[in-house]
């Protein structure tokens, strides 16, 4: 009987799947955020291989040695949901191809639909489909038997078990489905912005602050980590994270990269950002934590870790 698994994301990495932001219809400041990436790719690469695409056609950016820029259409850079999820079986590495329908057909781009399949191809590594719509900033993983998700996949797969479609694909003893999103998240309530698992049965969550916006979701997704049996550590909230138009942003803590050896958090500018440095290194201490600027990034809709797909080593 094959046996398939997805590693822990704090287990090693061979590398990390990135693309490099271009299209100026899909960023209030295209070169702001581009700065903020390619610093981000830099932080990187000091601990594990980063495989940037760069769309055919766009000048690629200067990148430091153990960046690979590969030629690949795509839309946008969000990685996390439009590339694979990379997974072992069988002692052999399979990349898990889901269909992909930008975000419930709000954000379709050119060259997103079939990206998965296209990276898996570069990479080697054969795929497995699935028919049904998912994206990787939705389900989290403890590389041992456990998976959290929320019910924005269920929104994606009307009338489908999607329980039991989780626990087939990705052979899982037990999911645990969360309810909310954070105000203006554009992926309807990825996980990722929510909760994250710092080691199997522990899992990070935020706290919200005073006159949090998020105050509801947040102690909502903290009763029910609670509630599925599970250690919970807390992390800062950074509260109202607004942008120049006053619009609110999907700023999260728990949007974190775990690279090799290292904690990369994404940091908006806010007084929270120190506490959440300090909560993440109390809770990785064998990792460097690095804060990363992503205000520009969270403008586009997201942070660093939906801006990345790992490939475990």
């Amino acid at each position: 009987m094959s046996l398939l698994r997805v590693p822990a994301e704090h287990q090693p990495h061979a590398a990390v799947w990135m693309a490099w932001p271009y299209r100026e219809d899909e960023w209030p400041d295209l070169a702001a955020a581009q700065r903020e990436v390619l610093a981000f790719v830099e932080a990187i690469a000091d601990t594990e291989r980063v495989r940037l695409l760069v769309h055919p056609g766009v000048e690629a950016p200067a990148v430091p040695e153990g960046v690979d820029t590969p030629r690949l259409a795509y839309g946008d850079c969000w990685t996390r949901d439009t590339g694979p999820i990379f997974a072992e079986r069988d002692g052999s590495q399979v990349a898990l191809v889901f269909r992909f329908d930008g975000w419930g057909g709000k954000y379709r781009m050119p060259g997103d639909e079939d990206l998965a399949a296209r990276i898996a191809a570069f990479a080697g590594v054969p795929s497995l489909r699935h028919d049904w719509v998912l994206e990787g900033g939705a389900v989290e993983f403890d590389g041992a038997g456990m998976l959290l998700t929320t019910r924005c996949v269920e929104r994606r797969n009307p009338g489908r078990d999607v329980e039991a479609q989780l626990r087939q694909a990705f052979e899982v003893e037990k999911v645990v489905c969360l309810d909310g999103a954070l105000a203006n998240d554009h992926t309807d309530g990825h996980i990722d912005t929510l909760a994250r698992f710092v080691a199997p049965g522990r899992v990070a969550c935020m706290v919200p602050g005073p006159e949090d916006p998020n105050a509801g979701v947040l102690q909502n997704v903290r009763r029910g980590l609670e509630a599925a049996g599970l250690e919970v550590a807390l992390l800062p909230s950074p509260g109202a994270v607004r942008d120049g138009r006053g619009r609110l942003l999907p700023a999260s803590y728990c949007n974190y990269y775990l690279a090799n050896a290292q904690v990369l958090v994404p940091t908006y500018g806010v007084g929270a950002d120190e506490a959440a440095l300090e909560a993440l290194a109390a809770l990785f201490p064998e990792r460097k934590v690095r804060g990363i600027s992503a205000r520009a990034i969270v403008e586009g809709g997201g942070a660093l870790h939906c801006i990345t797909q790992q490939q475990p080593a």
